[in-house]
């Protein structure tokens, strides 16, 4: 009265499903034209850098100047503050002994 017994017909399902979940994919390989098209698109390309017009200084497309801190026109970063802060820090390891 214990034992469980099973329909014939669902251990045959379950075997079918767990034989046909392990069948390899057979996978076409790629050509060697097909794999070169692939590859020509992967290719570097050169970072597009604008000369600001107010200062003539280069810097990154749609980004703030690193000497100015300008974005714009208008100011987004304290480049001066930046370096002071870097400074204090760098005064504060030697001290310390680092």
């Amino acid at each position: 009265m214990g034992r469980l017994v099973r329909p014939v017909f669902f251990v045959a399902f379950f075997n079918e499903i767990m034989y046909r979940s392990h069948i390899m994919v057979v996978r076409m390989r790629h050509t060697k034209s097909q794999r070169n098209r692939t590859r020509s698109h992967h290719r570097l390309s050169s970072p597009s850098v604008t000369l600001d017009k107010a200062t003539n200084v280069p810097h990154l497309r749609h980004r703030a100047s690193l000497v100015t801190g300008q974005y714009k026109g208008r100011m987004v970063v304290d480049v001066q503050a930046k370096l002071n802060k870097k400074a204090k820090k760098a005064k504060q390891a030697t001290k310390e002994g680092r």
